[in-house]
Order: C-alpha cells, then structure tokens, then sequence
C-alpha cells in the first residue's frame, strides 16, 4: 500500500536508489506515492566520502531516515547513514509484510479491485490492528471477531478472514468449542469418561496439534485446540467433538456441540 501526502521527520522510510549525482543520491520512497528525497552526500555514509558512488547503486533499496520536510518546497532531506542495522532490518520487513498484505488485499477483493475499495478497507485495518499485515494475520487467529471494532460489513469481514485463513502463517492458532455430554443409567460416569477419552484422539490426535478437554460445569466440556493454522484447529476441534458425539450416543447418552459456552463462570 503507497500512502498520499508526505513522510514525518523521523520516520524511517524504504526507497529504491533512482539517481546519484557527485553531491548526492536521489531516492524513491516505496511507501509515498511520487514521492522523491534527497540523502545528501554527507548522510549517505560516516566518515569522509571521495567518491558517492562507492557507496550507493541505482535500483539499491535503502532504508532511510526522514531528516526534515518542505512540502511547499517539495523536499525530503534524508539520511543513510543515521540507520542502524537493526532499524534497517526492522523496517525492511515491516515493507515486505506490507508489500505481502497488498497481495492479500488482491485475493480477497480480487486482482482489479478499485482504488477506494482498497483504501476504504485499508483504512479500517489500519485504523484497528496498525497495519495491514497485522490486520490479516489478526483474522486468521481470531476470525470475524478480530475485526469487530471495524465498520466493514459483513461481506467484507468474510472475505478478508477467508483470505487470511488461507494464506497467513502464524506461529498457531487457538480454537474452542463446547460439547454437552449426557448419559442414562448406573455406569452414566463411566460412560461420559470414555466419550471425553474419545473426544482426546486416544493418542492418536497429529502431532502437530495440541487438544485438550477440560470440565467447566456438568455436562459442559470444554475443547481447546491450538495448531500451526486455522484449518488444522477447526478440522481437530471438530473431529474431537464427532468422537465424543458417536461414543456417548453408542450407550444411549446425549451430545451436542457449541461454539459458546453455556455454563456460568465460577
């Protein structure tokens, strides 16, 4: 996403190398529509600089430090020198996972999406979560309710969570669901014990997915997933409920499955 109007003084920025003259470079800011600064040969690098051409290539992409701003002027003065390794590489992938949320923005609203589309929906992600990334990778984790302070509607909400499920890796993700599990008769315990065993995988749960079942208030059960994404969870989290489900209602009993849960908090 490429911002109107102009950097802050302070602000680091990523720009492509456009021209460099003996007094020194010419840089496009990647983040600023036509916007253009200057890194003055004396901030391009410590020390004393012979030639300044030793130090920067056309198309390089520099991460810079925004000295002061003349709109009225149109000018941008810059610096190279003044950013740090780590400020450098914190900002660079800052820009890629922007650079990476303008994809998302494509898949979800589709490649020929209108510029005020973009911004609208940019604008509330931004708004809410900071960036778009941030906001994308939010509603793959959390779903719909990452987005609930926004005022998209709800077609957009839908498309946006379905596109960050799909394509946003987070480090895991954590889903819950809720069974009621009930069953007749003198071994009723027992029985409810073997369907919450069922319900666990009997070891036989992916390695790559953490289930646990935990008691909240009779017959309320508690299933928590978490997993390295989305579909993983909500494939465990639903499969665990359907064993419960079969093993309860093979002895008679009763089960169903919510999303909320129902008990009252202790």
């Amino acid at each position: 996403m490429q911002y109107s109007g102009w950097p802050s003084s302070g602000e680091f920025v990523v720009g492509r190398v456009d021209e460099i003259e003996d007094f020194g470079v010419f840089v496009d800011l990647e983040e600023y529509e036509d916007t253009r600064g200057l890194v003055h040969v004396s901030e391009v690098a410590a020390g004393w600089i012979k030639n300044v051409r030793d130090h920067a290539n056309v198309d390089e992409m520099v991460v810079c430090k925004v000295l002061e701003v003349d709109e009225d002027a149109q000018q941008v003065d810059l610096s190279i020198k003044d950013v740090n390794d780590h400020q450098h590489s914190e900002k660079i992938q800052e820009w890629k996972n922007e650079q990476q949320a303008d994809k998302w923005m494509e898949i979800a609203f589709g490649e020929d999406v209108d510029d005020e589309t973009f911004r609208r929906v940019a604008n509330e992600l931004l708004e809410v979560h900071g960036s778009l990334y941030d906001g994308f990778e939010a509603a793959a984790i959390h779903g719909p309710e990452a987005l609930a302070d926004t005022d998209l509607d709800d077609d957009d909400v839908e498309a946006i969570v379905e596109t960050a499920r799909e394509n946003v890796s987070v480090p895991y993700v954590t889903v819950t669901g809720y069974v009621d599990l009930e069953a007749p008769g003198a071994d009723g315990v027992e029985d409810v014990r073997e369907a919450l065993e069922a319900a666990e995988g009997n070891g036989e749960v992916p390695e790559e997915a953490d289930l646990t079942v935990t008691y909240v208030g009779a017959p309320e059960y508690r299933i928590r997933v978490q997993a390295p994404n989305y579909k993983t969870a909500e494939t465990q989290l639903e499969e665990s409920a359907d064993r419960a489900s079969e093993a309860i209602e093979a002895v008679g009993g009763t089960a169903e499955f919510h999303r909320e849960r129902r008990t009252d908090e202790e």
